[in-house]
């Protein structure tokens, strides 16, 4: 970790420097307090979940609940109405064979009050079942023979029934035909029916289907499991209905639990709440994964923190944009001083201010004018110098006196018929005028080729091999003026170092491209190996100081002194847009290139 955070550091600009403190800054706090509310709010999601899902279940109970009054009333009334029980003792000791027309009427009249009592709620089906065989329904007994209960398992329990007693009936398949197909199973309270002597004289059967149970269930999104448990576990309504009639496996578990908590079931934590009926030992568990039932809750932290998120970021665009906006003069300055180490005194600083980067800035405004007053003094020193090293030795040989006896000379010779010698001291006498002549300190691109064909026919004189000089030269560039003698030491490298006295070929190329003239001097020599290449370029570009030039002054296959002087001369003449260039390949050659700019140079028109 610290490792990378040295790496992130350093090497950086100082904009990045503070723009990655302010983020740090911003981020710990925000990831801590992230933290510390999680651990805070932990407990109170969970109790905020387990409510909510017991509140769900409570509004289910409070439906099931009612389902069950419901049938309790129908149940109570067939049971405890005056005028109903009297009229089904007396039908209750009559002959369930023989039927008469007061009977017939009574037999209505019971048949009305069941229809009655049940138009109220959902729908239910009602049999009042005499001991004596005859019944009375609220449906069609051909769907079911109301007889046929006497044949269930539950009749013995029923007979064992204590006064008033409601005897529930678990879910069991349904002996309805029309609804066995949408509703497999059902759900019964039975009352005993008792005369005088307490003697059960009959029974009512009060039934509904489970799914009205079930479809409550169904409409609790995001449970798993809702169903309604007998005292030993069974299930006796699942909102699946292939469930019902198995064995909860987790009922064990909720037996020494509280009405609402967060259990793990089969690797998954849930949010279980169970809640007991009042009507019978029956209750309703409802099981919701965890996860699901803390989303609404998780919903609300997230676009909480959704919000702080976008605060965040828009508070970083922010704060990056002050950054930027605070930091881009100290920028500017850091340009301003790699123009400066390149070379370029010229440029300066464009802030102002009291700040003290407006106070920096001035202060390197006028270290750039002292430097460059300075560097006036030294090259107007220079130049006086040179002057005056030239006017002793004008002083010391007569110019035109040693011009008139190299013409002598040189007429002599051409008188004998040695036309080749006389050549050579005509060249000669011109390479003198133009280097004792004072005044011609610049001159044009044509007199400076002049010069060098000279040099090259008083070089070829002295030695055996010959060295051909080809001119690619654009007319348009004999105008153009620069230092005198800025070619010459680069031919002479490459006659000397580059053919080590062998014949030869060096071309000079010259043309106007962009408003810069560019040079290419090219020979066929020896060239350089690339380690030699690239000691050549630091002594040339890098190695004109006094100490470097008191150190060994060539490498294998050209000279860097003449080199360096060439460069040193052309970038004081030219500033830094000057350019020069040196590229060789062993047995190939060398190749010169120098690229001087019209601006910031001088040219004739």
């Amino acid at each position: 970790m610290l490792v990378w955070l040295k790496n992130m550091w350093t090497p950086r600009s100082f904009r990045y420097k503070v723009i990655l403190i302010s983020i740090i800054s911003l981020i710990i706090p925000a990831v801590l307090s992230l933290f510390i509310y999680n651990y805070i709010t932990k407990d109170t999601v969970k109790e905020q979940a387990l409510s909510n899902a017991s509140r769900e279940l409570n509004i289910a109970s409070e439906y099931v609940e009612k389902l069950f009054s419901d049938m309790l009333y129908v149940a109570n009334f067939v049971q405890l109405d005056p005028k109903m029980n009297t009229v089904l003792k007396r039908l209750a000791k009559s002959d369930a064979e023989k039927e008469s027309y007061d009977q017939y009427l009574l037999e209505n009249e019971i048949n009305r009050t069941i229809e009655n009592i049940t138009l109220v709620g959902e729908k239910s089906y009602v049999t009042i079942l005499l001991k004596n065989g005859k019944y009375f329904t609220n449906y069609n007994i051909a769907e079911f023979d109301p007889r046929d209960l006497f044949k269930e398992k539950w009749y013995e329990q029923i007979e064992e029934a204590v006064g008033y007693e409601s005897t529930w009936i678990e879910s069991q398949p349904t002996i309805f035909e029309l609804e066995k197909k949408n509703n497999p199973y059902q759900i019964s309270i039975v009352r005993t029916l008792r005369d005088e002597g307490v003697q059960i004289y009959g029974f009512v059967v009060v039934t509904i289907m489970e799914n009205k149970i079930s479809e409550v269930f169904n409409k609790m999104e995001g449970y798993d499991d809702v169903m309604m448990l007998n005292p030993s576990g069974k299930i006796l309504s699942h909102n699946e209905d292939d469930k019902i009639g198995n064995l909860f496996s987790y009922h064990a578990d909720l037996m020494n639990r509280n009405s609402s908590e967060v259990m793990k079931m089969a690797d998954k934590e849930y949010a279980v709440t169970e809640n007991s009926l009042s009507f019978s030992n029956w209750k309703l568990v409802s099981l919701v994964p965890y996860e699901k039932s803390i989303n609404k809750i998780n919903g609300i932290f997230h676009k909480v923190f959704l919000i702080q998120g976008i605060s965040f970021i828009l508070f970083f665009l922010l704060l990056t944009y002050l950054m930027k906006t605070i930091t881009r003069p100290l920028e500017y300055l850091a340009k301003l001083a790699d123009k400066v180490q390149a070379g370029n005194l010229i440029v300066r600083s464009k802030i102002k201010g009291k700040d003290e980067i407006g106070r920096l800035s001035k202060s390197i405004n006028l270290m750039l004018d002292h430097i460059n007053t300075k560097i006036e003094e030294i090259t107007e020193t220079e130049a006086r110098k040179r002057k005056a090293e030239f006017a002793m030795l004008q002083a010391q040989i007569n110019p035109h006196f040693l011009f008139n006896v190299l013409n002598s000379i040189r007429m002599k010779v051409m008188i004998k018929g040695d036309k080749e010698s006389g050549n050579m001291i005509t060249s000669l006498t011109k390479l003198l005028r133009i280097t004792i002549d004072k005044n011609k300190e610049i001159i044009t691109f044509l007199e400076e080729i002049q010069i060098l064909e000279d040099f090259v026919h008083i070089m070829n004189m002295r030695q055996n091999r010959k060295i051909s000089l080809d001119l690619k030269v654009d007319q348009d560039t004999y105008s153009f003026e620069i230092p005198r003698f800025i070619l010459q030491p680069i031919i002479e490298n490459s006659i000397i170092h580059g053919f080590n006295q062998s014949a030869g070929l060096i071309t000079i190329s010259a043309k106007i491209m962009d408003e810069t003239l560019v040079i290419v001097i090219e020979d066929n020599g020896l060239g350089m190996s690339k380690e030699d290449l690239e000691q050549l370029k630091i002594k040339t570009f890098h190695g004109t100081s006094k100490e470097n030039l008191e150190r060994k002054q060539h490498v294998k296959g050209f000279s860097s002194l003449g080199l360096a002087n060439v460069y040193e001369r052309l970038f004081i003449t030219f500033g830094p847009a000057f350019k020069m260039d040196i590229k060789s390949d062993l047995e190939k050659g060398t190749k010169v290139i120098l690229e001087i700019p019209m601006k910031g140079g001088k040219k004739n028109v």
